[in-house]
C-alpha cells in the first residue's frame, strides 16, 4: 500500500501556514535540492526544521570552519517507526562523541516514501563547552545524510552526501511582502568571456530606463517599507556602472558570464530616499599586513570631522542606518563597526566574528541606528596571514585586502565615502628607512637610504624586512595609533573641505569589550511540544542512547 504517505501529506497541509510563521527563513543546502533547512528564532531559543530526501539518518551541525573538526552536531531520523535525535560533538581530530549534555530537543519527526522531516530546537547559548553559541555572526552549517538509519547493519558512512553552507541564522525577519507583479528592469552581462587571470573587474555602463518621473527601487535587496532608492528625477543618475569582480585563481579558460541584477521599482513612493556610505580603510598600499601573523588588526575611521561637516550642512538631526555590509578579502577573519558619540562607545553598529569571504550580504539591523554630527565610526578588521610569506597589500585582488563597511541609511545626503588611511612615513621608519627620493607624492617612490633599501620601492623594502611575530605585533601597535589621512567624498566625486586633512585617531579601548552572554543550561530549559505538528509521533520523546561513536566524518 502506498496511500498512507499521501494521506499524511494531506494532513500536513493545514499546518503549512503555522510552520511558515515559525520558520520564516529557509535555505537549500545541497545542489540537488534534496536537503532543505528552515529556521526561526524567538527570544533565547532557535528552532530548526530539516526536510531531507532520504529514509535514513540526517546529520546537521555548526562548525567553526565548515569542516568536521570541533563541530557541534545533531543526528536524527525515524528507525522502524521510532524517532531519534542525538546531540554530538567532534574534537580537533574529527572524532565524533556523544555529548553528555543533550541540548537539542526533538519536537517532531516523520518519514514518508521519499523524505525524512525533523523539527527540533535549542538555546542560542547553552552553557555547554561542546556546543557552539549562535550569534549574529556568520554560521558555517554542515550537513549530511544516508539512506540507512543509525544502528542498522552495514556501512552507513554518508559518502558524498555532505557539505557546508554559510548562513546568518539571526538575521531579523523581513515582514514586508513585495508584490509578485511589481515592475522591474535588469542590468545583466551579455555573454561576457571571463579572462583566464587571477582577478578581473568587469565594468559595464547601463542607461536607467526610468526617467522624467520619480520612482523608488524597493528590491534586489529588500528595502524597509518607508525607504526606497530614488530613480527618474533630474538629480538621480541616468547611467549606472555595474562592476563585477571575477575571481579565477585556477586560471580557467572558456568561462562565460550572464549574471547581473534585477531591480524592482514602484511609483508608490516611500517616505524617504535611501543612500549608501562607504566607510573604513581607503583602498591603498598604505594599508598592509605582515606575513605569518595569526592575528593583525586594521582600523578605518569615519571621522567626526567628516561626519560633522557633511551632516551639519544637510541633516543636523542625523541619518538613520538600517542595514550594513561588512567587507574584507581572504585574510579577513572578523569585522566590527564601532560607534562613538562624544567619546563614549555605543553598542556595535554591526559585527561578524566568523567572517566568510564567500558569503557576504547586507545585515538588517534589529533596530535602526541614528548617526549624529560629531559621531565617529570605526571599521575594525581582524586578519590572519599565518599561511603567507610575503606582505599582504591593500588592493582590488582577492589576495589583496580591504577593510570596509557599507551603510544603507535614510534620508539621503551628499556623502558617499567616509574613510581613512594611516600615514606612510612612520611605516617606513619602522623598517629602518631614513630617506626617500622626493617628492613623496609620486608613486612608486624610491628609497634613498639606508644601504640595504637603496633604490627599492616601498613594497620591495617592506617585503625585504625580516618579519617576525613580535615585529608584526609591534608594527600593529604602531599603525593603530598613527595619524590618518581623511577621505570625505560627495556623491558627484567632489570632496568636502576636510578631504585630505590629517586627524588623530580617538583613544579607544582595545580589544572591544564584548557584551556578556547569558547561557541557559539543558537542565533549566523547558520541554516544548508543538501540537499542530503532532501527526505521527509524540513530540518531546525520550531518546535512547545510541552509543558514543558513529562514522559521520
Amino acid at each position: 500500500m502506498r496511500r498512507w504517505p499521501l494521506l499524511l501529506w494531506g494532513l500536513l497541509l493545514p499546518a503549512a501556514t503555522a510552520a511558515a510563521g515559525r520558520y520564516p527563513h529557509s535555505a537549500v543546502l545541497d545542489g540537488a535540492a534534496g536537503y532543505r533547512l528552515l529556521w526561526g528564532h524567538q527570544g533565547s531559543s532557535i528552532s530548526f526544521r530539516l526536510e531531507v530526501r532520504t529514509q535514513g539518518y540526517v546529520g546537521f551541525g555548526l562548525s567553526p570552519t565548515g569542516a568536521m573538526a570541533s563541530a557541534d552536531i545533531v543526528v536524527g531520523g525515524v528507525a522502524r517507526g521510532k524517532p531519534y535525535l542525538q546531540d554530538y560533538f567532534t574534537d580537533a581530530n574529527r572524532a565524533l562523541k556523544r555529548d553528555s549534555q543533550q541540548d537539542y530537543h526533538l519536537e517532531y519527526a516523520m518519514e514518508n516514501s521519499t523524505h525524512t522531516i525533523l523539527a527540533f530546537s535549542r538555546e542560542l547559548h547553552t552553557c555547554d563547552t561542546n556546543d557552539k553559541s549562535i550569534t549574529e555572526s556568520t554560521v558555517r552549517v554542515i550537513w549530511a545524510y544516508h539512506h540507512k538509519d543509525m544502528g542498522e547493519a552495514g556501512q552507513n558512512y554518508h559518502g558524498s552526501n555532505r557539505g557546508s553552507k554559510s548562513l546568518r541564522l539571526l538575521n531579523p525577519e523581513k515582514k514586508n511582502v513585495i508584490s509578485a507583479s511589481l515592475a522591474y528592469f535588469d542590468l545583466t552581462n551579455q555573454d561576457v568571456p571571463i579572462p583566464d587571470k587571477d582577478t578581473t573587474y568587469w565594468c559595464q555602463m547601463f542607461k536607467i530606463p526610468i526617467h522624467h518621473e520619480k520612482h523608488h527601487v524597493i528590491k534586489a535587496f529588500t528595502y524597509p517599507p518607508h525607504v526606497g532608492l530614488s530613480i527618474g528625477t533630474s538629480t538621480d543618475p541616468q547611467y549606472v556602472l555595474m562592476e563585477v569582480h571575477y575571481d579565477n585563481p585556477s586560471y580557467l579558460e572558456g568561462l562565460i558570464d550572464n549574471s547581473g541584477l534585477r531591480l524592482f521599482y514602484t511609483t508608490d513612493l516611500r517616505k524617504y530616499d535611501a543612500g549608501v556610505i562607504e566607510a573604513g580603510v581607503w583602498v591603498s598600499l598604505f594599508h598592509n599586513i605582515p606575513p605569518g601573523m595569526p592575528e593583525f588588526m586594521s582600523e578605518g575611521h569615519c571621522t567626526l570631522e567628516c561626519l560633522e561637516e557633511a551632516l551639519d550642512a544637510e541633516r543636523p538631526s542625523g541619518i538613520h542606518v538600517f542595514a550594513v555590509l561588512l567587507h574584507a578579502h581572504l585574510a579577513g577573519r572578523a569585522i566590527r563597526m564601532r560607534h562613538f558619540r562624544k567619546g563614549e562607545e555605543q553598542k556595535l553598529l554591526a559585527y561578524d566574528d566568523e567572517f566568510d569571504f564567500n558569503f557576504q550580504e547586507f545585515q538588517y539591523l534589529k533596530e535602526e541606528r541614528t548617526i549624529l554630527p560629531g559621531d565617529n565610526l570605526i571599521t575594525e578588521c581582524r586578519y590572519s596571514t599565518v599561511d603567507r610569506i610575503r606582505m599582504t597589500w591593500g588592493g582590488l585582488s582577492t589576495r589583496n585586502e580591504m577593510c570596509l563597511s557599507y551603510l544603507l541609511y535614510y534620508p539621503r545626503i551628499n556623502l558617499t565615502r567616509c574613510a581613512s588611511i594611516p600615514d606612510i612615513m612612520e611605516q617606513l621608519q619602522f623598517i629602518g628607512v631614513k630617506e626617500i627620493y622626493r617628492p613623496v607624492r609620486t608613486w612608486p617612490f624610491i628609497i634613498k637610504s639606508p644601504k640595504q633599501y637603496k633604490n627599492l620601492s616601498f613594497m620591495d623594502a617592506m617585503n625585504k624586512f625580516k618579519w617576525s611575530r613580535s615585529a608584526g605585533l609591534s608594527y600593529n601597535e604602531l599603525v593603530l595609533r598613527l595619524p590618518v589621512n581623511v577621505r570625505c567624498s560627495k556623491t558627484d566625486n567632489a570632496e568636502w573641505s576636510i578631504q585630505g586633512m590629517t586627524a588623530i585617531p580617538p583613544e579607544i579601548e582595545r580589544p572591544y569589550r564584548t557584551e556578556p552572554v547569558i547561557c541557559i543550561s539543558s537542565s533549566s530549559s523547558y520541554l516544548h511540544c508543538s501540537l499542530f505538528l503532532n501527526l505521527l509521533f509524540i513530540a518531546c520523546v525520550t531518546v535512547s542512547t545510541l552509543g558514543n561513536s558513529w562514522p559521520f566524518v
